[in-house]
C-alpha cells in the first residue's frame, strides 16, 4: 500500500510522540524529524505494523503492550544488561542493594530459557526442605516459567514473611516433578562475613557490594587486626560474587590502595568517561593479601580484583572472573517505567578492559573439595558466551565490527545475575576442605615464612 490512511498516519504520530516523552523524560534528547529520513521511514514502518496487527491478528490484541515488548526486543538487542524496566522491576533492582527481604532462599539464575536453581542458601526454608543446585523451577504457584522475565520469577518467590510460595522442580533422577510448599522467611543479606582460619590468618567473604558493605568490612577488619596475634595475611573471597553498588567496590578497594587510580569507566560522551583515584587511609592494612575469584566474580567484584592485582597489592588465585566490564544506568520514563541501557567501559588501573574479558588470576586453582569431586565449573556461562555481549573495545569502522561478530558464539540470551548470592554463615569445616582456600592459605603463610629467613 502506497499511500497512509488518517487513522493511520495518526496511528504513526500518537507512536513517534509515545517515543520522543520516553526520550524527553529520561533526560535525552533527539529531534526525529523528517528530514531523518531513515528514522523516520523505520517508525512509519513499525505503525504500519502495529496498524495491521491491531486490525487484523486472529485475537484482539493490546497496542499498549505490543509497543513495549517492541521498546523492550529493540533495547535487549543492544547487548545483555540493557532493558525496559516494568515499575515493578525496580523495587527487584534495589533490593539487593538493602538489608534484607523476604523469600524463599537460593540463588537463580535464568539459563536455556529455564529457571535453574544454582544453590540454596544454608538455614533458608528451601535449604531446609531439600531445595539443591541443578534443580529446575518449572512453576511457581501453578504457574509455568518458561522464558519468564527473571524479575518476574524473583517477585513471584519474595513476599512477605509467614506467607506460602509452591514451587514445582525437575530434578535430574526423579521421574516426575515435586512440588516444594515453602513458607517464606526472612532472608538477610549480609554482604561481609569473617572468621580466623588460622592464629594470624584471617578470612573475609563479600558476597556483593550493597550500601553497607564498605563500613561492615571495616568492622571486620578492626576484629581480625585486633586478636592477640597480629594479623599476618588476609583472604578476600570474591568467588560467586555477582556485584553490585560501584561506589563501595571502588571505597573497598581504596582501603587497601593508598594512591594512583582504582578504575576507570569511558563512554562514547564526555560526562560518562571519568577515574577514581585511591586516598591514602588512616589504617593502615599492609599485610599481605590473597584474592580469591572465579567465573561467577562479576561486575564490582572484577573491579576490585583488577585494581588489587594492578597496583600489586593482592595475589588473584581461582580460576577467570565473568568479564563484566560495563556501566548501566538507569533512567525514568513514563508511567514508572525505566531504562537501563549500557553507558560505558570499565578499565582497570593499567588500562585493561574488563568486558568479556574478565580477570585472569595470578595463580589458577580450579575449586575442589579435598573429600569430593571437582566443581562443575568449567561449565558456568560468561560474559563472552552472551548473546549481542560488548566487545572489549568500542569498534570505529564497520569492517572491524563484523569481523568480531563471527567470533560471537549464537547462544541464548542468558541473564547472570542472581536473585540473591552467598548469604549463608560460614562453615569453617567446609572452608578447610577448599582447595583455593587453603592454596590462599599455604601462600601467605609461605610468604611470611620467606620474609622471617630474609629478615
Amino acid at each position: 500500500m502506497s499511500y497512509i490512511s488518517k487513522r493511520h498516519g495518526k496511528l504513526c504520530l500518537a507512536i513517534i510522540s509515545i517515543i520522543l516523552f520516553c526520550v524527553i523524560g529520561s533526560g535525552f534528547y533527539r529531534d526525529i524529524s523528517a528530514g531523518d529520513k531513515e528514522t523516520y521511514k523505520g517508525l512509519k514502518m513499525f505503525a504500519d505494523v502495529i496498524d495491521l496487527v491491531e486490525k487484523n491478528y486472529v485475537d484482539e490484541v493490546d497496542a499498549k503492550e505490543l509497543i513495549q515488548k517492541a521498546i523492550q526486543g529493540m533495547v535487549s538487542s543492544l547487548d545483555p544488561h540493557s532493558q525496559l524496566l516494568p515499575p515493578e522491576a525496580f523495587e527487584e533492582l534495589q533490593i539487593d542493594t538493602k538489608g534484607e527481604f523476604g523469600g524463599i532462599g537460593i540463588v537463580i539464575t535464568m539459563q536455556k530459557g529455564l529457571l535453574t536453581v544454582i544453590s540454596p542458601i544454608e538455614g533458608t526454608p528451601a535449604h531446609k526442605a531439600g531445595v539443591k543446585a541443578g534443580d529446575i523451577i518449572v512453576k511457581v504457584d501453578g504457574e509455568y516459567t518458561k522464558d519468564m522475565m527473571l524479575w518476574e520469577a524473583v517477585k513471584k518467590m519474595r513476599g512477605p514473611q509467614g506467607e506460602s510460595v509452591i514451587i514445582t522442580i525437575v530434578r535430574e533422577g526423579l521421574a516426575e516433578p515435586v512440588d516444594f510448599n515453602l513458607v517464606r522467611d526472612i532472608i538477610p543479606i549480609e554482604s561481609v562475613r569473617y572468621m580466623s582460619l588460622q592464629p594470624g590468618y584471617g578470612y573475609i567473604r563479600i558476597s556483593n557490594f550493597q550500601d553497607n558493605t564498605t563500613s561492615d568490612l571495616r568492622a571486620a577488619l578492626k576484629k581480625l587486626e585486633s586478636s592477640k596475634v597480629s594479623l599476618k595475611g588476609l583472604i578476600i573471597d570474591l568467588r560467586d560474587n555477582p556485584g553490585g553498588l560501584l561506589n563501595q567496590a571502588i571505597e573497598v578497594s581504596d582501603l587497601f590502595v593508598e594512591q594512583g587510580d582504582i578504575v576507570s569507566i569511558k563512554g562514547r560522551q564526555t560526562k560518562h568517561t571519568k577515574i577514581f583515584k585511591a586516598h591514602a587511609d588512616i589504617n593502615k592494612h599492609d599485610y599481605p593479601i590473597v584474592v580469591l575469584i572465579n567465573g561467577g566474580s562479576a561486575s564490582a567484584s572484577e573491579i576490585v580484583a583488577g585494581a588489587l592485582q594492578d597496583h600489586k597489592r593482592a595475589l588473584i588465585l581461582g580460576t577467570t572472573s565473568f568479564g563484566k566490564g560495563s556501566v548501566q544506568t538507569v533512567e525514568t520514563l513514563k508511567d514508572g517505567y525505566g531504562l537501563r541501557f549500557t553507558i560505558a567501559r570499565y578499565y582497570t588501573p593499567s588500562g585493561r578492559s574488563i568486558q568479556a574479558q574478565g580477570i585472569v588470576p595470578d595463580i589458577e586453582v580450579k575449586y575442589e573439595l579435598m573429600t569430593d569431586e571437582k566443581d562443575k565449573e568449567d561449565r558456568i556461562l560468561k560474559e563472552k558466551d552472551l548473546k549481542n555481549h560488548l566487545d572489549a573495545e568500542p569498534f570505529s569502522d564497520k569492517k572491524k565490527l563484523n569481523e568480531a561478530g563471527k567470533d560471537k558464539k549464537d547462544t541464548q540470551d542468558l541473564n547472570q545475575t542472581t536473585t540473591e548470592t552467598r548469604y549463608g554463615p560460614l562453615d569453617p569445616e567446609s572452608l578447610h576442605s577448599d582447595s583455593q582456600v587453603m592454596r590462599a592459605l599455604d601462600i601467605l603463610k609461605s610468604y611470611h615464612i620467606f620474609s622471617e629467613i630474609r629478615g
